[in-house]
């Protein structure tokens, strides 16, 4: 039986570099931003998803990491939240939506 469990989860830096490794960490990139601003907003997922003119189980599963982050979705998603997006594809991928200057 195993006594501890792990603290620090290590990848090695080639699967770092896999398609696949990248592509998840582009959905969860987009997860997190997706919430984060929803979350400053105070919308619930219903109100995300008629506000984006999706249906709240595509609401859901975006930020459940399901869903990868075409253009035109962020963009829906921009536009939803009257939002500016930047979008940093480095080697940790960043998506955030920030409100519009004044």
């Amino acid at each position: 039986m195993s006594s501890g469990y792990h603290t620090r989860w290590v990848v090695p830096p080639e699967h770092r570099e896999s398609e696949e490794y990248r592509a998840a960490g582009r959905r969860m990139a987009l997860a997190e931003a997706v919430y984060a601003r929803r979350s400053a907003l105070g919308w619930t997922l219903a109100e995300l998803a008629e506000r984006a003119g999706l249906d709240e189980e595509t609401a859901e599963s975006i930020e459940e990491s399901g869903v990868d982050p075409t253009l035109p979705l962020i963009e829906r998603l921009a536009a939803a939240f009257d939002s500016a997006v930047r979008i940093d594809p480095a080697r940790e991928p960043v998506i955030r939506f920030e409100a519009h200057a004044a």
